[in-house]
Protein backbone atom coordinates (compact mmCIF):
# COMPACT_ATOMS: atom_id res chain seq x y z
CA UNK A 1 0.00 0.00 0.00
CA UNK A 2 2.91 1.79 0.71
CA UNK A 3 3.78 2.45 -3.15
CA UNK A 4 0.06 3.91 -3.79
CA UNK A 5 0.56 6.46 -1.01
CA UNK A 6 3.70 7.71 -2.74
CA UNK A 7 2.24 7.79 -5.91
CA UNK A 8 -0.93 9.65 -4.90
CA UNK A 9 0.78 12.15 -2.79
CA UNK A 10 4.15 12.59 -4.92
CA UNK A 11 5.93 12.13 -1.54
CA UNK A 12 9.58 11.21 -1.46
CA UNK A 13 10.28 9.20 2.32
CA UNK A 14 11.00 5.71 2.46
CA UNK A 15 9.12 3.33 4.07
CA UNK A 16 11.69 2.94 7.36
CA UNK A 17 11.56 7.44 7.29
CA UNK A 18 7.92 7.35 7.18
CA UNK A 19 7.76 4.68 10.22
CA UNK A 20 10.16 6.94 12.14
CA UNK A 21 7.16 9.60 11.73
CA UNK A 22 4.55 6.94 12.34
CA UNK A 23 6.00 5.77 15.65
CA UNK A 24 6.73 9.23 16.69
CA UNK A 25 3.02 9.52 16.25
CA UNK A 26 1.89 7.07 18.35
CA UNK A 27 4.42 7.79 20.73
CA UNK A 28 2.97 11.26 21.27
CA UNK A 29 -0.23 10.05 21.58
CA UNK A 30 0.72 7.69 24.27
CA UNK A 31 2.68 9.87 26.19
CA UNK A 32 -0.42 11.88 26.66
CA UNK A 33 -2.65 9.36 27.36
CA UNK A 34 -0.71 7.42 29.54
CA UNK A 35 0.24 10.25 32.00
CA UNK A 36 -3.40 11.24 32.19
CA UNK A 37 -4.52 7.58 33.12
CA UNK A 38 -1.36 6.77 35.35
CA UNK A 39 -1.44 3.45 32.75
CA UNK A 40 0.95 1.28 34.71
CA UNK A 41 0.14 -2.78 35.49
CA UNK A 42 3.04 -2.20 38.30
CA UNK A 43 0.25 -0.27 40.05
CA UNK A 44 -2.51 -2.44 39.29
CA UNK A 45 -0.65 -5.46 41.22
CA UNK A 46 0.63 -4.08 43.87
CA UNK A 47 -0.05 -0.27 44.24
CA UNK A 48 -1.71 1.69 47.19
CA UNK A 49 -4.75 1.63 44.59
CA UNK A 50 -4.41 -1.75 42.60
CA UNK A 51 -8.42 -1.97 42.00
CA UNK A 52 -8.68 0.67 39.98
CA UNK A 53 -5.51 0.85 38.58
CA UNK A 54 -6.23 -2.60 36.93
CA UNK A 55 -8.95 -1.14 35.74
CA UNK A 56 -6.86 0.79 33.70
CA UNK A 57 -4.91 -1.30 32.76
CA UNK A 58 -7.49 -3.85 31.69
CA UNK A 59 -9.48 -1.49 29.71
CA UNK A 60 -6.88 -0.82 27.53
CA UNK A 61 -6.17 -4.41 27.17
CA UNK A 62 -9.58 -5.22 26.05
CA UNK A 63 -9.62 -2.09 23.22
CA UNK A 64 -6.35 -3.72 22.01
CA UNK A 65 -7.45 -6.97 21.39
CA UNK A 66 -10.48 -6.12 19.79
CA UNK A 67 -8.89 -3.63 17.55
CA UNK A 68 -5.76 -6.20 16.73
CA UNK A 69 -8.16 -8.87 15.87
CA UNK A 70 -10.71 -6.96 14.02
CA UNK A 71 -7.71 -6.09 11.22
CA UNK A 72 -6.12 -9.09 11.47
CA UNK A 73 -10.20 -10.96 10.35
CA UNK A 74 -10.01 -7.66 7.59
CA UNK A 75 -6.78 -9.31 6.28
CA UNK A 76 -5.14 -5.85 7.29
CA UNK A 77 -2.39 -7.14 9.01
CA UNK A 78 -1.22 -11.03 9.95
CA UNK A 79 0.60 -12.75 12.84
CA UNK A 80 1.68 -16.20 10.70
CA UNK A 81 5.63 -15.44 11.23
CA UNK A 82 5.75 -13.08 14.02
CA UNK A 83 8.12 -14.51 16.83
CA UNK A 84 5.78 -14.48 19.37
CA UNK A 85 4.25 -17.35 16.96
CA UNK A 86 7.67 -19.45 16.28
CA UNK A 87 6.96 -23.33 16.79
CA UNK A 88 9.90 -23.90 19.49
CA UNK A 89 8.86 -21.88 22.46
CA UNK A 90 11.98 -20.62 24.65
CA UNK A 91 10.37 -21.28 27.80
CA UNK A 92 13.61 -20.93 29.93
CA UNK A 93 14.59 -17.84 28.52
CA UNK A 94 10.87 -16.14 28.83
CA UNK A 95 9.62 -17.50 32.24
CA UNK A 96 13.11 -16.46 33.57
CA UNK A 97 13.26 -13.46 32.05
CA UNK A 98 9.63 -12.78 32.75
CA UNK A 99 10.41 -13.13 36.78
CA UNK A 100 13.27 -10.55 36.56
CA UNK A 101 11.36 -8.08 34.57
CA UNK A 102 8.54 -8.74 36.91
CA UNK A 103 10.86 -8.10 40.35
CA UNK A 104 12.92 -5.17 38.50
CA UNK A 105 9.97 -2.90 38.08
CA UNK A 106 8.77 -3.59 41.85
CA UNK A 107 12.30 -2.26 43.12
CA UNK A 108 12.23 0.46 40.52
CA UNK A 109 8.20 1.44 41.43
CA UNK A 110 7.49 1.59 37.47
CA UNK A 111 7.24 -0.58 34.77
CA UNK A 112 9.27 0.38 31.49
CA UNK A 113 6.42 2.07 30.02
CA UNK A 114 5.99 4.19 32.73
CA UNK A 115 8.84 4.97 33.52
CA UNK A 116 9.29 6.38 30.38
CA UNK A 117 6.51 8.40 30.85
CA UNK A 118 7.25 9.76 34.44
CA UNK A 119 10.94 10.93 32.52
CA UNK A 120 8.97 13.05 30.28
CA UNK A 121 7.58 14.59 33.72
CA UNK A 122 10.70 15.40 35.33
CA UNK A 123 11.09 12.25 37.34
CA UNK A 124 15.06 11.94 36.97
CA UNK A 125 15.10 8.86 39.11
CA UNK A 126 13.03 7.48 36.07
CA UNK A 127 15.16 8.65 33.44
CA UNK A 128 18.41 7.35 34.88
CA UNK A 129 16.60 4.04 35.12
CA UNK A 130 15.81 4.10 31.87
CA UNK A 131 19.11 4.95 30.56
CA UNK A 132 20.83 1.74 32.62
CA UNK A 133 17.48 -0.60 31.24
CA UNK A 134 18.29 0.85 28.01
CA UNK A 135 22.21 -0.38 28.56
CA UNK A 136 21.22 -3.97 29.87
CA UNK A 137 18.85 -4.23 26.82
CA UNK A 138 21.36 -3.55 24.40
CA UNK A 139 24.14 -5.51 26.30
CA UNK A 140 21.60 -8.64 26.39
CA UNK A 141 20.48 -8.24 22.65
CA UNK A 142 23.79 -7.74 20.97
CA UNK A 143 26.50 -7.13 23.37
CA UNK A 144 28.45 -9.19 26.54
CA UNK A 145 25.17 -10.06 27.45
CA UNK A 146 24.15 -12.30 24.24
CA UNK A 147 25.67 -15.61 25.20
CA UNK A 148 23.29 -15.89 28.07
CA UNK A 149 19.92 -15.05 25.94
CA UNK A 150 21.58 -17.64 23.48
CA UNK A 151 21.77 -20.44 26.22
CA UNK A 152 18.63 -19.88 27.85
CA UNK A 153 16.87 -19.23 24.50
CA UNK A 154 18.20 -23.20 23.47
CA UNK A 155 15.44 -24.58 25.98
CA UNK A 156 12.49 -24.81 24.08
CA UNK A 157 9.42 -26.17 24.07
CA UNK A 158 7.95 -27.67 20.59
CA UNK A 159 4.34 -26.16 20.09
CA UNK A 160 4.29 -27.27 16.68
CA UNK A 161 1.32 -25.85 14.65
CA UNK A 162 -0.74 -24.66 18.14
CA UNK A 163 1.34 -21.50 18.85
CA UNK A 164 -1.90 -19.36 19.79
CA UNK A 165 -5.36 -19.49 21.03
CA UNK A 166 -6.72 -19.23 17.41
CA UNK A 167 -5.54 -22.82 16.68
CA UNK A 168 -7.63 -23.86 19.57
CA UNK A 169 -11.69 -24.82 18.92
CA UNK A 170 -13.63 -22.05 18.86
CA UNK A 171 -10.85 -20.22 16.90
CA UNK A 172 -9.79 -16.62 16.94
CA UNK A 173 -13.01 -15.45 17.43
CA UNK A 174 -14.08 -17.16 20.23
CA UNK A 175 -10.50 -16.62 22.32
CA UNK A 176 -10.48 -12.40 21.28
CA UNK A 177 -14.20 -11.99 22.33
CA UNK A 178 -13.34 -13.60 25.66
CA UNK A 179 -10.43 -12.17 26.75
CA UNK A 180 -11.91 -8.57 25.60
CA UNK A 181 -15.36 -9.47 27.02
CA UNK A 182 -13.72 -10.15 30.63
CA UNK A 183 -11.01 -7.09 30.46
CA UNK A 184 -13.77 -5.12 30.01
CA UNK A 185 -16.17 -6.17 32.52
CA UNK A 186 -13.46 -5.99 35.27
CA UNK A 187 -12.39 -2.70 33.92
CA UNK A 188 -15.58 -1.50 34.18
CA UNK A 189 -16.48 -3.18 37.79
CA UNK A 190 -12.94 -1.47 39.11
CA UNK A 191 -14.17 1.75 40.60
CA UNK A 192 -11.80 3.58 38.13
CA UNK A 193 -13.27 6.80 36.75
CA UNK A 194 -14.94 6.80 33.74
CA UNK A 195 -13.64 9.54 32.22
CA UNK A 196 -9.81 7.74 33.09
CA UNK A 197 -11.43 4.23 31.34
CA UNK A 198 -12.18 6.02 28.63
CA UNK A 199 -8.79 7.39 28.15
CA UNK A 200 -7.05 4.17 28.54
CA UNK A 201 -9.36 2.84 25.95
CA UNK A 202 -8.31 5.26 23.56
CA UNK A 203 -4.19 4.07 24.84
CA UNK A 204 -5.17 0.54 23.83
CA UNK A 205 -6.47 1.54 20.78
CA UNK A 206 -2.79 2.75 19.65
CA UNK A 207 -1.74 -1.06 19.53
CA UNK A 208 -3.86 -2.08 16.22
CA UNK A 209 -2.78 1.52 15.00
CA UNK A 210 0.43 0.43 15.37
CA UNK A 211 0.33 -3.17 14.16
CA UNK A 212 -1.80 -2.22 11.24
CA UNK A 213 0.45 1.23 10.87
CA UNK A 214 3.53 -0.78 9.95
CA UNK A 215 2.20 -4.03 8.77
CA UNK A 216 -0.14 -2.78 5.93
CA UNK A 217 -0.07 1.11 5.27
CA UNK A 218 3.87 1.31 5.52
CA UNK A 219 4.15 -2.34 3.65
CA UNK A 220 6.46 -2.56 0.40
CA UNK A 221 8.03 -5.23 -0.79
CA UNK A 222 10.45 -3.71 -2.30
CA UNK A 223 11.75 -2.42 1.42
CA UNK A 224 10.03 -4.14 3.70
CA UNK A 225 10.11 -2.77 7.42
CA UNK A 226 9.41 -5.00 10.54
CA UNK A 227 5.96 -5.57 12.04
CA UNK A 228 5.97 -3.65 15.17
CA UNK A 229 3.65 -2.38 18.04
CA UNK A 230 3.60 -0.39 21.65
CA UNK A 231 6.72 -1.72 22.93
CA UNK A 232 9.40 -0.44 25.04
CA UNK A 233 12.29 -3.32 25.56
CA UNK A 234 14.05 -3.34 21.84
CA UNK A 235 13.03 0.30 21.10
CA UNK A 236 14.89 1.64 24.22
CA UNK A 237 18.24 -0.34 23.23
CA UNK A 238 17.91 0.68 19.44
CA UNK A 239 17.16 4.18 20.52
CA UNK A 240 20.25 4.40 22.74
CA UNK A 241 22.22 2.70 19.76
CA UNK A 242 20.85 6.04 17.28
CA UNK A 243 21.73 8.23 19.92
CA UNK A 244 25.18 7.23 19.88
CA UNK A 245 25.72 6.97 16.35
CA UNK A 246 23.04 8.64 14.37
CA UNK A 247 25.66 9.39 12.16
CA UNK A 248 26.08 5.95 11.16
CA UNK A 249 22.66 4.45 11.43
CA UNK A 250 19.46 5.82 10.93
CA UNK A 251 16.57 6.21 13.52
CA UNK A 252 14.15 3.38 13.47
CA UNK A 253 10.36 3.02 14.29
CA UNK A 254 11.96 2.22 18.34
CA UNK A 255 13.42 5.49 18.47
CA UNK A 256 10.46 7.44 16.94
CA UNK A 257 8.19 5.69 19.73
CA UNK A 258 10.68 6.46 22.23
CA UNK A 259 10.62 9.87 21.53
CA UNK A 260 7.34 10.63 21.43
CA UNK A 261 6.32 8.96 24.45
CA UNK A 262 8.81 11.68 26.26
CA UNK A 263 7.45 14.16 24.53
CA UNK A 264 3.93 13.44 24.85
CA UNK A 265 4.09 12.82 28.73
CA UNK A 266 6.19 16.52 28.65
CA UNK A 267 3.68 17.99 26.72
CA UNK A 268 0.41 16.78 28.97
CA UNK A 269 2.49 17.08 32.67
CA UNK A 270 3.02 21.10 31.14
CA UNK A 271 -0.28 21.69 30.07
CA UNK A 272 -2.07 20.08 33.18
CA UNK A 273 0.77 21.49 36.34
CA UNK A 274 2.35 17.69 37.22
CA UNK A 275 5.31 18.60 35.71
CA UNK A 276 8.22 18.28 38.44
CA UNK A 277 11.32 17.67 38.88
CA UNK A 278 12.38 14.88 41.33
CA UNK A 279 15.49 12.91 42.64
CA UNK A 280 16.60 10.37 44.53
CA UNK A 281 16.40 10.20 48.32
CA UNK A 282 19.43 8.33 49.31
CA UNK A 283 22.08 6.16 48.08
CA UNK A 284 19.97 2.91 49.47
CA UNK A 285 17.22 3.92 47.21
CA UNK A 286 19.66 4.72 44.69
CA UNK A 287 20.89 1.50 44.68
CA UNK A 288 17.71 -0.33 44.99
CA UNK A 289 16.47 1.42 42.03
CA UNK A 290 20.30 0.33 39.72
CA UNK A 291 19.19 -3.26 40.63
CA UNK A 292 15.63 -3.31 39.30
CA UNK A 293 16.65 -1.48 35.78
CA UNK A 294 19.80 -4.05 35.55
CA UNK A 295 16.65 -6.88 35.81
CA UNK A 296 14.11 -5.28 33.73
CA UNK A 297 16.79 -4.75 31.02
CA UNK A 298 18.31 -8.37 30.77
CA UNK A 299 14.51 -9.75 32.22
CA UNK A 300 12.68 -8.10 29.37
CA UNK A 301 14.91 -9.22 26.12
CA UNK A 302 14.67 -12.83 27.48
CA UNK A 303 11.11 -12.87 27.66
CA UNK A 304 10.62 -11.11 24.68
CA UNK A 305 9.27 -7.82 26.02
CA UNK A 306 7.59 -5.88 28.67
CA UNK A 307 4.53 -5.31 30.18
CA UNK A 308 3.54 -3.49 26.87
CA UNK A 309 5.36 -5.03 24.30
CA UNK A 310 4.47 -8.80 25.58
CA UNK A 311 0.93 -8.05 27.39
CA UNK A 312 -0.74 -5.06 26.16
CA UNK A 313 0.44 -5.33 22.37
CA UNK A 314 1.37 -9.22 22.51
CA UNK A 315 -1.70 -10.81 24.08
CA UNK A 316 -4.29 -9.27 21.26
CA UNK A 317 -2.15 -11.39 19.24
CA UNK A 318 -3.42 -14.86 20.59
CA UNK A 319 -0.31 -15.91 21.16
CA UNK A 320 0.94 -18.11 23.60
CA UNK A 321 4.34 -17.06 23.89
CA UNK A 322 3.23 -13.42 24.77
CA UNK A 323 0.86 -14.81 27.40
CA UNK A 324 3.31 -16.84 29.24
CA UNK A 325 5.31 -13.77 29.08
CA UNK A 326 2.62 -11.63 31.12
CA UNK A 327 2.32 -14.18 33.59
CA UNK A 328 6.05 -14.54 34.49
CA UNK A 329 6.11 -10.97 35.25
CA UNK A 330 2.99 -10.68 37.70
CA UNK A 331 4.60 -13.55 39.16
CA UNK A 332 7.94 -12.26 39.61
CA UNK A 333 6.29 -8.82 40.90
CA UNK A 334 3.85 -10.49 43.12
CA UNK A 335 6.81 -12.72 44.54
CA UNK A 336 9.29 -9.39 44.99
CA UNK A 337 6.88 -7.28 46.49
CA UNK A 338 5.79 -10.15 49.09
CA UNK A 339 9.57 -10.57 49.79
CA UNK A 340 9.85 -6.85 50.24
CA UNK A 341 7.26 -6.69 52.15
CA UNK A 342 8.34 -9.75 54.55
CA UNK A 343 11.48 -7.74 54.72
CA UNK A 344 9.67 -4.59 56.02
CA UNK A 345 9.30 -6.64 59.31
CA UNK A 346 12.12 -6.68 60.66
CA UNK A 347 13.09 -3.16 61.31
CA UNK A 348 10.98 0.13 61.64
CA UNK A 349 13.52 1.58 58.60
CA UNK A 350 13.13 -1.28 56.11
CA UNK A 351 9.21 -0.62 56.95
CA UNK A 352 9.29 2.81 56.38
CA UNK A 353 11.30 2.58 53.26
CA UNK A 354 8.84 -0.20 51.90
CA UNK A 355 5.55 1.69 52.91
CA UNK A 356 6.60 5.32 51.84
CA UNK A 357 4.62 6.80 48.93
CA UNK A 358 7.14 8.13 46.49
CA UNK A 359 6.23 10.51 43.53
CA UNK A 360 7.42 7.19 41.26
CA UNK A 361 4.35 5.47 41.75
Amino acid sequence: MFETILEITGWDITPRAASVALALAIGLAFGLLAERSKFCLRSALVGTARRASLGVWLMALAFAVTGTQAAVFAELVTFEDHRFFAADLPIAAILTGGAMFGAGMVLTRGCASRLTVLAGTGNLRALFVMVIFAIMAHATLKGILAPVRTTLGAFTVNLGEITGFAALPGGALFWASLIALAALTLALRSGAQLKTLTISAALGLLVPAAWVGTGFILFDEFDPIALESLSFTSPMADSLFWSLASTSIPAGFGAGLIGGVIAGALIASLIFGSFQWQSFESPAQTGRYIGGAVLMGIGGVLAGGCTVGAGLAGIPTLSFAALVALMAIVAGALMTNALLNRASSYGSDARQATQATLPAE
